[in-house]
C-alpha cells in the first residue's frame, strides 16, 4: 500500500503546478477571475519593473497595456519544495510578447525564473508571493502578421489568433 504522506505530497504538487499554470493563462488572457483563484488577497509580487500588492498588480496586468496586444508565457519545469503548509517553487518561463513600439509591433522574448512562496490555506494552494528573476531577453525585430494565415497559406475557417481576449480558447474553456 501507498503511504499515505507520499500521496498527500503528490497531490500538493499537483494542485501548485495547476495554480502556476493557471497564473499564466490568466496573465495571457488577462483574466482577474483566474489571477485571483491563483493569489492569495494579501500576497505581493516583484517583477523588477513591477512590484507591489496583489490589488496592484491585478490592475497592472489586467486589462494589461494597449501597447502589449498578447503574450504567451510557456511553463517548464517547477522545482517544489513543501514545508507543512507552505511551499517554494522554482520555475522556468519563456514569455512572448508582442509589444508596439509606436512606428511598430515587435516580437520580444524574456526568459527567467519565477520564485513563487505558495501556502495552503483550508487545503488551498495560492502564491504569497511572487518574485521574477531575469536571464535573459530577445528583441526578434517587427512582428510579422501572421493573423491571417502561416507560411504562405490562409487559414480556413478565419481564426482570429494573437490576441490577449477573444481567441478561441476562451469559447473552449467557456
Amino acid at each position: 500500500m501507498t503511504d499515505p504522506a507520499v500521496l498527500t505530497e503528490m497531490v500538493a504538487h499537483h494542485h501548485i503546478r495547476h495554480c502556476l499554470a493557471a497564473v499564466a493563462r490568466g496573465e495571457d488572457r488577462r483574466d482577474a477571475d483566474i489571477l485571483r483563484g491563483c493569489f492569495w488577497a494579501d500576497a505581493s509580487v516583484d517583477f523588477g519593473i513591477f512590484a507591489g500588492s496583489f490589488d496592484a498588480y491585478l490592475d497592472w496586468v489586467v486589462p494589461g497595456a494597449d501597447s502589449i496586444p498578447c503574450t504567451l508565457h510557456t511553463l517548464g519545469q517547477s522545482l517544489i519544495q513543501l514545508r507543512g503548509q507552505a511551499a517554494t517553487a522554482e520555475t522556468h518561463v519563456t514569455a512572448y510578447h508582442r509589444i508596439d513600439f509606436g512606428e511598430a509591433e515587435h516580437d520580444v522574448l524574456l526568459v527567467g525564473r519565477y520564485l513563487d512562496t505558495l501556502e495552503a490555506r483550508d487545503g488551498v494552494w495560492r502564491i504569497a508571493r511572487r518574485t521574477m528573476l531575469y536571464d535573459w531577453t530577445r528583441d526578434l525585430g517587427v512582428a510579422v502578421d501572421w493573423s491571417q494565415g502561416l507560411m504562405g497559406m490562409p487559414f480556413l475557417r478565419g481564426l482570429p489568433v494573437g490576441r490577449a481576449r477573444g481567441d478561441r480558447s476562451e469559447i473552449f474553456f467557456g
